[in-house]
């Protein structure tokens, strides 16, 4: 499988990563993107041995986009601080099966994750248990009886967009495990991670990068 190579430079890569690749290695033992990034960076320049790459952030298996490696220990300290304090900003497509009753709003829930079943619990209310998450959306485009909502989440929980936007009846294509009506063909669910906007480890200066959605028949209308 191609890497496909948005932006690079001695200290970071970052890549459009299709949907069904796992980022970073699980217990299926399946090839990462990871994996991918080392064997591109040993090939492009002939360098022997173990190469570094450095995981900062992750997509869901079946989420495509933007992801941001780094290319050297300095770069992904400096970059893992960036994430932490909240100093990125990052844009995700969605499509949804229903058309939001409201076409831009604010998201507040507490999540509450279950391991043990992999799926995330999303409470109006505060719960004791769970983490106070939230995001901005609006509808962007409705085409062939699909909705685009651009996604500017401002917590960072595993599965937030997926179970926030179906808490209010917007279950993202494909997504299963959330309420969608049907599965994608490839098994991949309609969320795509359009833009990541952070400051360079080293030059201090911004980057913005933009990742096109993927090439399939859902997302047609739209690219």
């Amino acid at each position: 499988m191609a890497l496909d190579v948005l932006f690079e430079d001695n200290h970071v890569l970052v890549v459009n990563k299709p949907a069904g690749l796992l980022v970073h290695g699980d217990e299926t033992g399946d090839m990462t993107l990871a994996d991918l990034a080392k064997e591109y960076i040993k090939e492009k320049y002939n360098k022997p041995g173990n190469v570094f790459v450095g995981v900062v952030h992750r997509l869901d298996r079946p989420v495509s986009g933007v992801v941001l490696l780094a290319k050297t220990s300095k770069a992904l300290s400096r970059l893992n601080e960036l994430f932490r304090s909240k100093k990125t900003v990052k844009t995700y497509w969605a499509l949804v099966q229903n058309r939001p009753k409201q076409e831009q709003g604010n998201l507040v829930h507490w999540l509450v994750k279950d391991s043990s079943r992999n799926v995330t619990k999303a409470y109006a209310k505060e719960n004791v248990a769970g983490s106070r998450s939230e995001l901005n959306y609006k509808l962007l485009s409705t085409q062939q009886g699909k909705y685009l909502l651009e996604v500017n989440p401002i917590t960072g929980r595993p599965h937030q967009i997926r179970v926030q936007l179906a808490s209010m009846h917007c279950p993202i294509l494909g997504d299963l495990k959330y309420g969608a009506a049907q599965p994608m063909p490839d098994k991949s669910i309609a969320l795509h991670a359009r833009q990541l906007q952070f400051t360079h480890p080293t030059l201090k200066t911004p980057v913005v990068v933009s990742a096109p959605p993927p090439a399939t028949p859902v997302w047609a209308p739209f690219r």
